[in-house]
């Protein structure tokens, strides 16, 4: 007989039964069962299952009446505990509504009413909607693992980031105070100077004056030796003059004995240096939840702006940056469309080196640690390693080389082709176009540009009033519109998910949150900003990177909230 098999009735017998005895049957003598051993797959009469129990081996099997087996020839299976690994789950807590060994029972759920043993029990099977039931809820939680998993790496890549955000933030806060101290103090030292220079003149002066009262009165000393020797008009006449030089002498050294010595000194600030050395923190540090993070959004303004001249002396014409890229330490690579090179800026954004094309890039963005993808207008993208020194490395074809815009999403290039957007893989196959939606709709208002990358969202800028937000899987997740820009051509985003949009012909910058509203203007069109193409948010120095057209110099905007 089979393990684990049902008999079934023998006719002609002298007994007829529903369940015979497996060891038994085995020596060709017909016993009628009374229990079942799940783990020998055996049924046992009474005098094998006295033997079983009798056995060491067997000692620990768990034997069940037949009659279980009746439910739908259903075999039992030891399932053990999952608090006791090496236990076999015996007991049910109805207390507690759950299943335990003894060991459990004994330890944590003595004080337990309604405890019984699973034997004891008359359980009947479970309700076919109710295991469906079962089913559709372990389905859905394990989605939503999935799901949780998912947002949880995408959250340590933002944490990383914003502790370099932080970390700059600290950084700046450190360096205002600075700073403002060493202004303070460069104040402190003019007065000081200023002060010191005109009580040394006083003094220097008042020597003189002394030195010239010292030598008139010897010189009456000396005439009033001489004094008897002349006619009475003369004697009075001197007597007058000597009189009057005596007189002048006296109230000089009054004047200066009243005045006394003078003294420089310095009264520190102690409200100020109480207050710093009094502080405890640079700033508050926590850790927010999401929803919370949301309403403790930044609040964007420009603080101070520097530009700096990014000519180099070998340029055979005016600079154009037509787009910008950072890497993950920190450096900045410019792509100079008139004068068919990338440039390489250093921490303080001035020239380091300079790579040569042959053609003039249209776009860059990084595909790797120390790698940068640039895209020309011959239809290359030429990929080149930024090491100690800049080279080139291998080359792809792409459609639209001669539109502005391109950005790395996932490994996947995002090219701008003029109607719409280039998928390619970094080994030049091309996966996607994309230019309508699935109504055959255009989805983008005018030629598109510049690209930036948040997430695992792509924001395509349109050269109309804002930009197209869209996921990897090219469904169009929001706008990002305003009547205030007019050709929009460059994006950037923060690591806060915040978009910065600039029009070229409204000559300005504005600011979205990450839910599309837009905040305003950053940069009005009225501070100087001309023909802005491409910008970049660098988040280790809290700062936004503009270019303009037939522009030798990049315009920094120092950034605060």
């Amino acid at each position: 007989m089979a393990a684990g098999s049902f008999s079934i009735s023998i006719k002609g017998s002298d007994a007829d039964f529903e369940y015979t005895c497996t060891q038994c049957e085995g020596y060709h003598i017909r016993e009628e069962a009374v229990k079942y051993c799940p783990e020998c797959e055996e049924y046992l009469c009474t005098k094998c299952t006295n033997q079983h129990g009798q056995r060491k081996a067997f000692t620990s099997h768990k034997l069940i009446d037949t009659d279980v087996t009746k439910r739908g020839n259903m075999v039992t299976i030891a399932t053990k505990c999952r608090y006791h690994t090496n236990r076999d789950i015996e007991m049910y807590c109805g207390t507690h509504d759950m299943v335990y060994c003894a060991k459990c029972i004994a330890k944590e759920h003595r004080s337990c009413n309604d405890v019984t043993e699973i034997e004891d029990m008359h359980t009947s099977l479970v309700d076919q909607q109710e295991v469906q039931r079962l089913q559709n809820q372990t389905s859905n939680i394990q989605e939503r693992l999935i799901a949780i998993d998912s947002k949880t790496q995408k959250n340590i890549v933002s944490i990383e980031q914003q502790r370099d955000d932080v970390l700059a933030k600290i950084e700046d806060t450190e360096r205002s105070l600075i700073e403002h101290i060493r202004k303070l103090k460069h104040e402190a030292i003019g007065a000081l100077n200023k002060d010191y220079t005109s009580e040394k003149e006083d003094l220097m002066y008042n020597t003189n004056m002394m030195a010239n009262s010292k030598k008139e009165i010897e010189n009456v000393s000396s005439q009033l030796q001489t004094l008897t020797s002349m006619e009475a008009g003369q004697q009075f006449v001197q007597m007058k003059l000597i009189q009057q030089t005596v007189n002048d002498a006296v109230k000089l050294v009054e004047e200066r004995e009243a005045i006394g010595s003078k003294a420089l000194c310095f009264t520190e600030n102690t409200d100020l240096k109480t207050s710093i050395m009094t502080a405890t923190s640079i700033g508050l540090v926590n850790t927010v939840k999401e929803n919370e993070y949301q309403t403790v959004r930044r609040i964007y303004k420009v603080k101070s702006k520097k530009e700096i001249n990014i000519k180099m002396q070998n340029d055979r014409t005016t600079c154009s940056i037509s787009d910008v890229c950072q890497l993950q330490d920190g450096t900045i690579i410019l792509a100079d469309f008139y004068n068919k090179k990338i440039k390489r800026l250093d921490m303080n954004y001035n020239i380091k080196d300079h790579c040569d094309l042959g053609y003039s890039p249209t776009g860059i963005c990084c595909t790797g640690q120390n790698e940068v993808a640039v895209k020309m207008n011959n239809g290359k993208v030429q990929f080149i390693s930024v090491g100690i020194l800049l080279y080139k490395l291998r080359e792809i074809t792409v459609a639209g080389g001669y539109c502005w815009g391109m950005a790395n999403c996932a490994g996947e290039l995002w090219i701008s082709n003029g109607s719409g957007v280039s998928v390619y893989r970094t080994s030049g196959t091309l996966l996607k176009t994309i230019s309508q939606d699935i109504n055959g709709q255009n989805i983008f208002k005018s030629t598109t540009r510049h690209m930036a990358v948040s997430g695992e969202t792509v924001i395509v800028t349109d050269n109309s009033d804002g930009a197209v937000c869209m996921g990897r899987d090219c469904t169009v997740q929001r706008e990002l519109r305003d009547k205030n820009l007019v050709g929009t051509k460059g994006v950037c985003v923060s690591s806060d998910g915040t978009v910065f949009l600039s029009g070229l012909r409204s000559n300005n910058i504005m600011v979205f949150d990450k839910n599309g509203k837009c905040l305003g203007e950053l940069v009005a069109k009225d501070t100087g900003l001309q023909e802005p193409v491409a910008m970049h948010y660098d988040g280790k120095r809290n700062c936004l990177i503009a270019t303009c057209v037939n522009y030798d110099k990049v315009i920094i905007f120092y950034i605060s909230d």
